[in-house]
């Protein structure tokens, strides 16, 4: 189910001698949550420590703590051998620890040199001013190292996900960290571009760097690994060498519980009608002569390389992006205008970007749950807090998100339940057509589980899904069929019978 990463890493870290930094004893709470509860972590120049656990467990905020964005309420740091104090990311950065996040942490409008300096810029001679021909000079230096071939001048609005994921990468190693806290850096990358990530962990590796490694690709945790820490709901819940354990170990550790991570379902026989018909559609960003349909009662993979333009067929369907040729029928009826008719007819879309796109981070849980159905669920226009209310704990227990109540902000919840969230307004607009915009990208395997249950359901009850994805395998394993993209166009259908990892690299590669 895993992408198997090729390549060598260093030889692992040494069995003996003192850890480069230790966290004794960490506690964390905030309002109505204990997010670490009395947690221990060591990291050893050289090694790459996995760092696993659902999503909620207390992984992000024990990597906060350790980067000084958060505060612990209890427990000590050690750095090597001598007890210190971080207080603030400035502490951190002085004591070489560097955290390339999941969720970017980048200014838009700003170019990318100015990005990855950003609060180190180099001093001119001329006092007050910035050395920007040192700037672009180390920047593009960087960027070289790891493999992105892009002008530092460029504006990071206009960058794709995986070419942020790569900017935020080179920002951190441009620290020249001794300490590199990396969380689910692969999720946005291309099979060529994770590659280059894991050659430059190797080289940082053989200089001694340690590298805290989130992710929730198994493959990645045996490829990489050289330890495994496992937490659940705030507690240490394990530890374990890669060669003496397994996934299915791991996975059980994480959630309590055995998962299967094979994602059974019911494979569509007899389709119901046609829900999305699209017809030779070209539109602004780019994509090109388009067709496509998509039947109540199954799930259509749309896959392809990154960049190949499946977010941009999926944006062109919902009316985000403008169509300038060809039609999409919904239901058989013609579809224009822009999002808001989209959700009118039907459709809804969960995007790539979750924060930025999906929610509004500033609201509630409820608020959120409630945002998309608001004309389904008030069709007189009169607003009712108890209904809204009502419905977003129905959905609450539907799809098990943790929160203690509707009315906590959305926006400290962890990935994986604000991905339900997004899920959640969908289903209280009674939409029959939803497109997932990469639905597992940054979530654990057992919400991944969850997940397709849900879409697996979804489909039962009558809906259609179109559903892109990067994980070649999901599509395999959860797709009736699928469309592979390139260079902006389909350039094929794959059955249920030929739908193969196999199959899609060779449709989706370009064969010079």
């Amino acid at each position: 189910m895993e992408r198997t990463p090729r390549l060598e890493l260093a030889a692992p870290f040494p069995a003996s001698g003192a850890p480069l930094l230790e966290l004794k004893g960490i506690s964390k709470s905030f309002p109505g949550v204990k997010a670490l509860d009395d947690v221990s972590f060591a990291v050893w120049p050289g090694e790459v420590h996995m760092l696993l656990g659902e999503n909620g467990a207390g992984k992000s905020s024990l990597m906060k703590i350790l980067c000084g964005a958060y505060q612990a309420d209890q427990g000590e740091y050690v750095h090597e051998g001598k007890r210190v104090e971080i207080r603030s990311p400035a502490d951190a950065r002085r004591l070489g620890i560097a955290v390339i996040f999941q969720e970017f942490s980048l200014v838009p409008h700003l170019d990318i040199a100015q990005n990855i300096f950003l609060g180190r810029e180099f001093a001119s001679k001329i006092p007050g001013l910035v050395d920007r021909r040192r700037l672009y000079r180390e920047a593009k230096a960087v960027l070289d190292l790891v493999g992105l071939d892009m002008d530092p001048r460029t504006k990071v609005h206009s960058l794709g996900v995986a070419q942020q994921q790569m900017v935020e990468i080179a920002k951190a190693l441009s620290q020249e960290a001794r300490i590199l806290v990396m969380d689910e850096p692969t999720a946005a990358l291309s099979d060529r571009e994770t590659e280059r990530l894991f050659e430059v962990m190797r080289q940082l590796q053989a200089k001694g760097v340690a590298i805290v490694y989130i992710s929730h690709r198994m493959a990645e945790v045996f490829a990489l690994g050289d330890r495994i820490t496992v937490l659940r709901d705030g507690r240490l819940v394990g530890r374990a060498l890669p060669g003496e354990t397994s996934p299915d170990e791991l996975v059980r550790m994480m959630v309590g519980r055995n998962v299967d991570m094979t994602y059974p379902r019911r494979f569509a026989t007899e389709p119901g009608a046609v829900v999305l018909e699209v017809t030779g559609m070209s539109a602004r960003n780019g994509i090109r002569d388009i067709d496509l349909k998509v039947r109540a009662g199954e799930i259509v993979g749309l896959c392809g390389l990154v960049g190949s333009g499946r977010t941009e067929v999926a944006r062109a369907i919902f009316g985000a992006d403008e169509v300038t040729a060809g039609e999409v029928r919904i239901f058989g009826r013609r579809q224009t205008g822009g999002p808001d008719a989209a959700a009118v007819a039907g459709v809804g879309l969960i995007p790539e970007s979750r924060k930025s796109e999906g929610l509004a981070l500033i609201r509630t849980v409820g608020e959120n749950l409630a945002v998309a159905g608001l004309p389904r669920l008030f069709p007189n226009m009169l607003f009712s807090p108890g209904r809204a209310r009502r419905t977003a704990e129905e959905l609450i227990a539907r799809m098990r998100i943790a929160t203690p109540s509707p009315n906590q902000s959305v926006a400290v919840l962890s990935g994986g339940n604000q991905q339900k969230v997004v899920i959640g307004k969908w289903l209280a607009a009674g939409t029959r057509l939803f497109i997932f915009d990469e639905p597992t990208r940054g979530i654990d395997v057992g919400a991944k589980s969850e997940i397709f249950a849900l879409i697996d359901q979804l489909v039962a009850e009558g809906a259609a899904v179109l559903m892109i994805s990067s994980e070649q395998a999901e599509i395999v394993h959860v797709c009736d069929r699928a469309y592979v993209m390139r260079g902006k166009r389909i350039v094929g259908e794959l059955s249920r019978a030929d739908l193969s990892e196999e199959n899609i690299v060779r449709m989706g590669m370009h064969h010079e």
